[in-house]
């Protein structure tokens, strides 16, 4: 299995994990260009930061095209970008943080609900 890892600001990341937002964008640019044409990726594993403890999850990415996105879901108004549709979530990691409350198991856990819960509204 072919992954893009990528990391995203907590807001994005928790829109996605609960299955509200079902895209991602990159920026039509050189970089993105050179690492979106090379292979053909299966899945994404995003990251809520650039700790080796930030939580993650593992999602299938379906395709990759290029358009317009939705602003509210972080895409620049009125200009192409590259388009990550995004698939279900296929495992999700979370690690207690020396700021949190939970312990890791707790966490994972919440990740676990928020999976799930993505996949019953994909199914209606």
């Amino acid at each position: 299995m072919d992954i893009l890892h990528l990391t995203l600001k907590k807001k994005w990341f928790d829109m996605i994990a609960s299955g509200e937002k079902k895209e991602e964008y990159r920026s039509i640019k050189p970089y993105w260009n050179t690492r979106l044409s090379r292979k053909a990726y299966d899945a994404i594993k995003f990251r809520n930061g650039y700790n080796q403890t930030s939580p993650t999850f593992l999602i299938e990415l379906k395709n990759v095209t290029t358009g317009l996105g939705m602003v509210e879901w972080g895409a620049p108004a009125g200009k192409e970008v590259y388009i990550l549709k995004l698939g279900n979530i296929i495992e999700a990691t979370q690690y207690a943080d020396n700021d949190m409350s939970m312990n890791a198991e707790a966490a994972v856990i919440d990740l676990q609900a928020a999976v799930e819960k993505a996949k019953e509204q994909e199914k209606r």
